[in-house]
């Protein structure tokens, strides 16, 4: 039950925070030191290895080294494959320690911050990690706010304060603040000393605009505390001296602290293929495994008696999974251990790249793109569907007013007062003269803007919103200018004069209620309610009768809306002083709750805001951005299907939509404005019917639906049809979404189709969406940063999209496919030579190689082409990637798919067999040398080694686009290495107790004539087959990447090469 008087409790005290106030706390809270690193100098080791662990290669490589320190299991060695492993993971380690330094850091800098306590009587200077709940604290200008506070008073009169939240939300206008009348008249330190009472509040929460809380000083009525006197950590105190607030949230219990978790975890199309690949791989390697252990079975006891002289009895001893374990340890590297590592280094380099791209760098507001994780920037090439937000993203979000309709007139905006016919009809005593001043005093009245006086003698706004902005500055271009805000009194200037409305209540605008009112007490001693807001919801608050306008007013607005303006409604109503004073019991009872206060305030609201007169709309001009039709047109053209989610009327979009060349007049639009589920039903179904056999399939119609049809869309048994019929338009309107309306189209697409989407927006409304899509991409606009801090890529502008995919996310998608199909290409190119051997040599599980060499060859000497073509390879260059969109399309999701992996497993099989056999058959003639002599197995192993490590080399060279001097110092530095390699190992024993079977191999194999003619024969022949492959392919079958490629490094145009996929 909900009690006023200072016995009343709320509720159980496990659900709320009790604080005393200049008294110790009965219960310890969270300190006010925070810490956003990810490791301690003593959780980093088993962290850190915890967080590498979870990877499953991770943990197979690790069960292979673990399996070679088993005596006589090992074919290669006891640390073949531990050395690189830890290398690996050093590393891993080595990029997690510099991050996790850096965030320490910032945090010490922070936690060593100094702030004036109230303590035992006196002020004293602390550092901010050693404030507790409860402590009073004084706060001065220009100062960030140590934790949450409660405002109790400030150095401007009534408790007032201005904050500024640009850390929190990224918004720069000011805000304003106010403590309670119980509190405000805590001016000094002996005041504060004698303050005895109980501050109650809801438990730590992440919802920065939300706050419940009461202050129950003893023998006085207990008084709501909300929003309006909570300062955040992280804001910072502006135009005001100095504020005394008590401590109510710390460390990680505050809002900032709360809101700093992570985005979901998203992972890549190309990561999941990846990772259901090596699983496959790692099936196949287990029944080789299983193979070669059972032919070793029947080898051995068919050459038991035949040839004693093996001594074949101590191999007999052997068991079955003994020899498993041989087979399993000689095939592992099948899979490629540095792949990981690898895919993580590009990943972080490629997002470098993103970072720094000065064509995505807004020089007028110095925003930079920005990738805020790395580990989708392949799955930007690979987006079918873009979720885009309207205002804000599509237009720019500044607002400008631009007419409005008072009575049966519609009025245009001017400079002058004196000029506006408006204000004639005003001063001339028209019939609809007290309709218009009701008008102009909403519009200068009904709002939370604060205003600042300028040097010059002007008044500047700050407002919460653009639309708010635009709407007092409209009537101030009418002669209502609003001058003065106190915390109970607003002051205006009507044409001249001076006009004091006294603030009774606010009843504020959220996404539910879409609407904004004030009641206030006019100068005559009147109270009046304001409100403004979306037509919709006005219209149903209007009373039956006395509407003069009602009918003209929504002509009106429709027109507004087909000019692509922003509307809203504004009606006022008289309350009798009784009504007001019974309402005001029932409003004070909801929001001194601390249950559900948000829900009994909406009620409260819904009591008093009723039998509403309608006085006029006003209409707001919010222009496209820059290159916004540009941008949508070449996204069309790259084949992206754009659907725009919007809380504005359907007019507005639609007018957007031909604006910006989204819709188009040779498109059919199909309208769905459906008042009940039945009804939507049919209209889905006939719509669905019409199109026939090309349901399914993109055609050349745009749907546009409102929030209310769509409602009744995404029942339980018409989401896959409204499915069926969105994805067979090109174009998707839907008109006064919510916020979780967003959310949940972007899942019904991305949860029932295999493409990839990304949702674009700059609102805080537009999180929802932007995290349930593949991509969420955030722009860093007017609405502040909530968007952009919420997503995986932030930009500027909506016409960096077209840069961020068509260049970065085709040129990354390409790369990492190649990267990925690359690196399990030279690693089956090399060990299956092992399954080779196995043949030739019994299935004996001996190696053919040096055991250091198989360990480095993942890690040293075939290191380098894949970092070269995951990080510069390029399709073409940014120009023409960006003037053909159709380069995008060419390759989506063709270049890495389950057909693509295995045919690659093949040719590199195909190659082992050339690049062993071949050899094979020449060392069979043993005379090698001149003097007759053979070097045995390691030799041949050499030879081999050497004819893959050039091989693989050159199959990197095949398939680059763009030669740059690092990739040929990737492919012709990585075949010197080995040579150089080759050389120093076969020195260095004995003056290094090591590789004694590898003493002179250098001498033995460079001195081969057999191995030099091989060099150039084995490579040749095994790779061959590709060159002919793509020589072909870039003649007879040319792509139009290969086209377009070509016709770039020859210098003509391409044009005659394109075949546009559609325009708009």
């Amino acid at each position: 039950e909900d009690d006023c008087t200072t016995s009343g409790v709320t509720l159980d005290t496990n659900e709320k925070r009790i604080i005393f106030l200049n008294r110790p706390q009965p219960q310890k809270y969270c300190s006010n030191h925070i810490s956003t690193a990810k490791y301690s100098t003593f959780s980093f080791i088993p962290s850190f290895l915890f967080e590498q662990f979870r990877r499953y290669s991770n943990c197979f490589f690790l069960f292979i080294a673990l399996l070679q320190q088993i005596p006589d299991v090992s074919p290669t060695g006891r640390y073949t494959t531990l050395v690189p492993l830890i290398f690996i993971l050093s590393v891993s380690a080595i990029k997690e320690i510099i991050e996790d330094y850096k965030r320490h850091r910032a945090d010490d800098e922070i936690n060593h911050r100094e702030i004036e306590t109230y303590k035992s009587g006196q002020w004293k200077f602390i550092k901010w990690q050693h404030l507790s709940v409860g402590d009073i604290v004084k706060v001065w200008n220009n100062k960030f706010f140590p934790a949450d506070l409660i405002l109790l008073s400030s150095s401007e009169p009534q408790g007032m304060s201005f904050i500024e939240t640009s850390n929190l939300d990224g918004e720069t206008n000011l805000k304003i603040r106010q403590g309670i009348p119980d509190t405000a008249k805590l001016l000094e330190t002996k005041d504060l000393a004698y303050f005895n009472a109980t501050l109650e509040c809801e438990l730590p929460n992440r919802h920065l605009y939300e706050f419940n809380g009461v202050l129950k000083e003893s023998g006085k009525t207990a008084v709501s505390l909300g929003p309006d006197q909570l300062l955040l950590r992280g804001a910072m105190l502006r135009n005001t001296s100095w504020i005394f607030g008590v401590v109510v949230y710390t460390g990680h219990d505050t809002k900032l602290m709360r809101n700093s978790t992570s985005a979901p975890l998203k992972r890549s199309t190309v990561d999941r293929l990846t990772n259901t690949q090596i699983l496959m791989l790692f099936l196949i390697l287990i029944v080789l495994c299983l193979i070669s252990a059972v032919f070793n079975e029947f080898w051995t006891r068919d050459h038991y008696k035949r040839d004693k002289y093996l001594g074949i009895d101590d191999v007999l001893s052997k068991n079955f999974g003994y020899n498993l374990l041989t087979f399993i340890i000689l095939y592992n590297n099948l899979i490629p251990i540095s792949l990981q590592v690898t895919l993580e280094l590009v990943r972080f380099l490629q997002a470098i790249f993103i970072n720094f791209d000065n064509e995505m760098y807004h020089e007028e507001s110095n925003t930079p793109a920005m990738a805020r994780t790395s580990n989708l920037n392949e799955e930007l090439g690979m987006v079918k569907y873009i979720f885009s937000d309207k205002t804000g993203t599509l237009t720019r979000n500044v607002m400008e007013f631009k007419k409005c309709c008072v009575g049966k007139f519609v009025y245009d905006r001017v400079n002058e007062p004196d000029h506006s016919g408006m204000v004639q009809n005003l001063l001339n005593n028209h019939p609809t003269a007290p309709v218009i001043a009701e008008f102009l005093t909403l519009l200068a009245v009904c709002h939370t803007v604060i205003p600042e006086k300028r040097e010059d003698g002007t008044v500047g706004y700050h407002a919460a919103s653009p639309d708010e902005r635009a709407l007092v500055y409209g009537a101030k271009s009418f002669g209502y200018v609003f001058e003065t805000r106190t915390p109970t009194h607003v002051e205006i200037s009507a044409l001249g004069w001076r006009e004091s409305y006294e603030i009774l209540n606010v009843l504020e605008f959220t996404s539910t209620r879409k609407r904004m009112s004030v009641i206030v007490r006019t100068p005559k001693g009147e109270i009046k309610l304001y409100c403004k807001g979306a037509d919709t919801v006005i219209y149903e608050r209007l009373a039956q009768d006395d509407q003069p306008f009602r009918e003209v007013t929504l002509r009106h607005l429709e027109d507004f809306a087909t000019e692509g303006l922003r509307t809203l409604c504004c009606a006022m109503a008289t309350i009798d002083e009784e009504v007001y004073n019974d309402w005001k019991a029932t409003y004070h009872k909801a929001i001194t709750s601390l249950q559900n206060r948000e829900k009994k305030v909406d009620d409260a609201a819904n009591l008093i805001e009723i039998n509403l007169k309608l006085i006029g709309a006003t209409a707001i001009e919010d222009k496209l951005q820059d290159g916004v039709p540009e941008t949508i047109a070449s996204l069309l053209k790259a084949e992206i299907n754009i659907w725009v989610l919007t809380g504005d009327k359907q007019e507005t979009a639609i007018n957007i939509g031909y604006s910006c060349k989204l819709l188009s007049h040779a498109m059919d639009l199909i309208i769905l404005n459906e008042d009940s589920l039945d009804n939507t039903r049919e209209c889905i179904g006939r719509h669905s019917a019409d199109f026939g056999e090309q349901l399914r399939k993109e055609n050349n119609v745009a749907l546009i639906i409102d929030g209310q049809t769509l409602k009744y869309a995404m029942s339980c048994d018409l989401r896959r049809d409204f499915l069926d019929l969105c994805i067979s338009c090109r174009v998707v309107i839907c008109c006064r979404v919510s916020p979780m309306q967003k959310a949940e189209v972007v899942d019904l697409v991305a949860s029932n189709t295999n493409d990839v989407t990304l949702a674009i927006g700059d609102g805080a409304n537009d999180v929802a969406m932007i995290q349930k899509a593949h991509v969420g991409v955030g722009i860093s606009g007017v609405e502040g940063l909530q968007a952009a801090c919420a997503s995986d890529y932030s930009i500027a502008q909506f016409r960096y999209l077209v840069r961020l995919l068509l260049v970065h996310g085709a040129w990354n998608y390409s790369r990492m496919c190649k990267l990925i199909l690359y690196s399990f290409y030279k690693n089956v190119c090399l060990y299956v030579i092992e399954l080779w051997f196995a043949i030739y040599s019994g299935w004996s599980g001996q190696i053919l190689f040096e055991r250091w060499t198989i360990g480095l060859y993942n890690v040293v000497f075939t290191a380098l082409p894949p970092f070269a073509m995951g990080i510069f390879d390029k399709v073409c260059s940014a120009e023409i990637m960006i003037k053909y969109p159709a380069l995008y399309t060419s390759q989506n999701a063709q270049l890495l798919n389950v057909r693509v992996f295995w045919i690659w497993i093949g040719n590199a099989v195909i190659h082992s067999i050339f690049l062993y056999w071949m050899p094979m058959f020449s060392y069979n003639f043993e005379n090698i040398w001149k003097n007759g002599h053979n070097g045995g197995y390691l030799v041949l192993g050499n030879m081999v080694y050497t004819y893959v490590v050039v091989t693989v080399c050159l199959k990197a060279g095949l398939i680059s686009n763009s030669w740059t001097w690092l990739t040929h110092c990737a492919i012709w530095g990585s075949i010197t290495l080995w040579f150089f390699f080759m050389f120093v190992y076969s020195n260095l024993w004995p003056t290094i107790p090591v590789a004694s079977v590898f003493v002179g191999m250098d001498k033995l194999v460079l001195s081969s004539s057999v191995f030099w003619f091989g060099l150039f024969l084995i490579p040749t022949t095994a790779i061959l087959f590709d060159v002919v492959v793509k020589v072909i392919q870039c003649t007879l079958f040319k792509s139009v990447s290969d086209a377009i490629r070509e016709s770039e490094i020859k210098k003509y145009d391409p044009s005659h090469v394109i075949k546009e996929p559609r325009t708009s």
